[in-house]
């Protein structure tokens, strides 16, 4: 959970009003312990406020354009929400269950990309690095090997 993000200041440092929908939004992604599906965020909003999924996309999208959140891709073809790095988030990686779907934050030190050196030999202008590691979560390898037993 983060207590240290501001986000009423985030948006207005983006030029984005605080509208109550963009502020529960940011604290629902800002709060979560993993990143969420644009589906998780709209039934937690749901609860709370009478907002429509189209709203939640365009707040997701606006918030991923800003560089507030970022997109995180899935390895169901889907995509994930987390807040961007930023002073109270390191960048990190993420591991996704492919079989439960599950996606779960990487601990940022368990992962090291020299982007340095990767930036020295590639021409582009290297803006984002998004590692996605696949497998069994330790819940899912649990119940495989209780299963085959």
């Amino acid at each position: 959970m983060c207590h240290q993000c501001d986000y009423a200041e985030m948006l207005k440092n983006c030029g984005l009003s605080s509208t109550p929908n963009r502020l529960s939004l940011m604290e629902i992604v800002g709060n979560s312990t993993s990143p969420l599906s644009a589906q998780d965020v709209f039934d937690t909003l749901g609860r709370t406020r009478n907002v429509s999924r189209v709203t939640v996309y365009r707040i997701l999208d606006i918030l991923v354009e800003k560089e507030l959140l970022e997109r995180i891709s899935g390895g169901d073809r889907s995509f994930r929400y987390g807040m961007a790095p930023n002073a109270n988030h390191q960048p990190h990686h993420h591991f996704y269950c492919s079989h439960c779907g599950n996606m779960e934050c990487l601990n940022p030190e368990s992962i090291h990309v020299d982007t340095d050196a990767l930036q020295r030999t590639f021409p582009g202008l290297i803006r984002k690095v998004e590692i996605r590691v696949d497998g069994l979560c330790k819940s899912c390898l649990r119940l495989q090997r209780k299963n085959s037993a």
